[in-house]
Order: C-alpha cells, then structure tokens, then sequence
C-alpha cells in the first residue's frame, strides 16, 4: 500500500451485484476518485449490457470520479486506463511481448483478450469500469461470433496475481496516466495509445448496430475516433464493436 497513489479511496468489498452499480449507489457519498474493488460479482456485465463472465479470482473494479469534463472528454479516459492496464500487466508479467490495446476498449495479450473497460457518466461522476481475466477466461462458445477469443494471465504468461494485489498496480499506473491527461490533453495519451495500438495499418471491420464498414486502420484522432481508409474515402468513426 505504499505506493497507493495520493486522493484515491480504496475499497476492496467481498461481494457485490456488480462493481458498476455500486459506484452508482456510492457516487454522490464519496470524498473524492474512489477505487471500487469486489473479489466477487453475481451481476458482472459489459459494454452494451453483454454479461460479463467474472469467476472469482480475476479482477473486477471501478474507478468514481467526480469531472465536471464535457461527455467527449470523459470518453477519452478509456485510452487513459486502456494505457494503466498495459503498464500494470507489464509490471506484474515482467514482459510487454504479447501485450497490446484494441479500439474502443479492450486490452489483448497473445492475440486474445485479457482485460475490458467500460465507462459510464454517474451525473457529476465518472464510472470506469475494468475487468481482467487474472486467473480464468470463459470458453469461446460464451462469447460473441467473430469475437477475439479470451485468454487469462494465468494462462498466457504463467502468473498468477491476487485481484488485491493487481489493484494497487493499477491504481498507481491509472494516477500517472490522469495527471498526465490533465496537464498535457489527451496527445501525449494518443501517441502512446497508437504505440501499443493492435492492428494499426492493417485492415479491420467496424461494425455499428446492423451496418458494417470495413477498411484499413489508419490512426486515432484527436477526438478518440477511430479512423478507417475505406473503399470510399476515409471514415472517423466514434463508437463501433472492431473485429479482425
């Protein structure tokens, strides 16, 4: 704990329905950036209200924060914990082979999936969501078609990290990234986000509800937005589920 980072609360809870909803039921009554943290939850879920496959022994958390930040500023915080998670898994590994970051907000580890981030606007709060597969990923069948498959630390790198221990990584990683997205804008966070990026320049689909766009992964832009050298000119696109 004696690297815990400055002005954040910790909370790490036995049980919870999910660590999303009690952040909600926490948010107005908290001092200040708080780290939710269960070592259990009945209700996990993702992005879009998908279920969350959580067995016990991986890492569920959420981060609250107060921000008086525009929606559009407060999206780009998923590039600043898309960025926390690749450091703390490269300090708790020892390794960065292996490691990168896909658009919108996940995190992969040997071509599969190892963590995801969802972000939420609790009024004047922020709600960061993040799940690591630390000891367990669930099966492909329990994913969705053309998915990228789950994979655990455990299983990829042979390390086997406490959820406990893995959130005081990540705090300290998460609290360097935010003071430098305060101080310098998101920039400096999208060059380095670019630098770890999956797939840049090669081709990728962007699907949108029932409409699909495919082309080459060109950047991201200033605004977050993914950016695609399609068929019929380049595309900015700003929320989208990206396969491979």
């Amino acid at each position: 704990m004696s690297d815990w980072p400055l002005g954040y609360g910790r909370q790490v809870l036995a049980e919870v329905d999910s660590t999303m909803a009690e952040a909600a039921r926490q948010a107005t009554g908290l001092a200040g950036p708080t780290w939710i943290c269960a070592l259990r939850q009945t209700a996990a879920r993702g992005r879009r209200g998908r279920a969350w496959v959580n067995p016990q022994g991986n890492f569920a958390a959420t981060l609250v924060m107060p921000t008086s930040d525009s929606p559009e500023k407060r999206a780009l915080r998923s590039f600043v914990a898309a960025l926390a998670l690749f450091d703390a898994l490269v300090t708790v590994s020892g390794r960065v082979e292996g490691l990168t970051l896909k658009w919108p907000n996940d995190v992969l580890l040997t071509g599969g999936k190892v963590a995801g981030i969802l972000l939420e606007s609790i009024g004047a709060h922020l709600a960061i969501g993040i799940g690591v597969n630390l000891i367990a990923a669930p099966a492909s069948s329990e994913v969705e078609a053309r998915a990228v498959p789950p994979v655990s630390v455990l299983s990829a790198l042979g390390v086997e990290i406490a959820p406990e221990a893995f959130l005081d990584v990540l705090a300290a990683a998460y609290a360097r990234h935010e003071a430098q997205f305060v101080t310098y804008g998101f920039a400096p966070i999208r060059e380095a986000w670019l630098a770890r990026a999956a797939r840049l320049g090669e081709v990728v689909t962007a699907r949108m509800g029932r409409r699909e766009v495919t082309g080459t992964f060109e950047t991201v832009d200033a605004d977050g937005r993914i950016v695609l050298n399609t068929a019929s000119g380049r595309q900015a696109i700003a929320a989208a589920d990206i396969f491979f």
